[in-house]
């Protein structure tokens, strides 16, 4: 399947503000934004599993295509989340206050995050 790897934070943009703007505290932004991000996506047919690791703590959510499902954030939330493929190689997740986009190109993700007002930007590389 398209999505299958491991993949590695090689940029971000505006993540700092678009974080404030879901009501992050500066410490939880400070403590998660230089981390080095790995994320592994794997994918059979319309399910999906993506384990983030942020340095010694990783985060694993399951997904299906089409169905709403509970994700668990980076600083221990649970939020209810839809996910939908677009083509091949896009995948869309909204949830509460935010749209993620991932974009597959060649050997890597560009995903961008909007809450309406903000946008960021990550870029992953396969590794």
């Amino acid at each position: 399947m398209a999505f299958n790897g491991k993949y590695e934070l090689e940029s971000q943009e505006n993540f700092e503000p678009l974080m404030k703007a879901l009501g992050l505290s500066d410490n939880i932004i400070e403590k998660y934004k230089d981390l080095s991000n790995v994320i592994e996506l794997t994918q059979n047919g319309n399910s999906f599993q993506a384990t983030y690791n942020y340095g010694s703590k990783a985060i694993t959510n399951d997904f299906t295509i089409g169905q709403e499902s509970e994700f668990l954030s980076f600083t221990g939330h649970r939020v209810k989340a839809l996910a939908k493929l677009e083509g091949e190689n896009k995948l869309v997740i909204t949830m509460d206050g935010l749209t993620a986009t991932m974009d597959l190109s060649g050997d890597k993700i560009i995903e961008t995050m909007s809450n309406g007002e903000i946008t960021a930007k990550k870029i992953w590389k396969r590794i």
